[in-house]
């Protein structure tokens, strides 16, 4: 779930950099904590400790929870948000969070497959 925080950690300095918004951490912490919140939210909805690894639930827990709820909590505090900024963090944080799982899975099947070996 680490790979998580920072997977929201790198969309929010990317944004931030993009925006020449600067990467000073009092403007990052700002700008992630609604995310970060909306993570946590997602786990929790998605019961993500029981199979943290799995592509569903947790990584769609994940994705949507981070999406969904950081988006709402933007709107609570103040910060906004815009029809394209959802359509980025949708297809950012997906290709993120549901990609490092994808990656996960497909290197567990390569390493098993290597360790059962050929069959004669």
């Amino acid at each position: 779930m680490l790979l998580d925080v920072c997977c929201v950690l790198a969309f929010v300095i990317i944004g931030r950099a993009s925006h020449a918004k600067g990467e000073a951490l009092g403007g990052i912490a700002s700008t992630a904590w609604p995310f970060l919140a909306g993570l946590g939210l997602g786990w929790l909805s998605a019961r993500a400790w029981r199979r943290p690894l799995a592509l569903s639930p947790a990584g769609i827990g994940a994705w949507l929870g981070t999406v969904i709820f950081g988006m709402l909590l933007r709107v609570a505090a103040g910060q906004g948000t815009a029809l394209a900024f959802i359509g980025v963090a949708l297809a950012f944080l997906g290709l993120f969070l549901l990609g490092w799982r994808v990656l996960w899975r497909l290197a567990a099947r390569y390493a098993a497959a290597r360790t059962v070996g050929p069959q004669r």
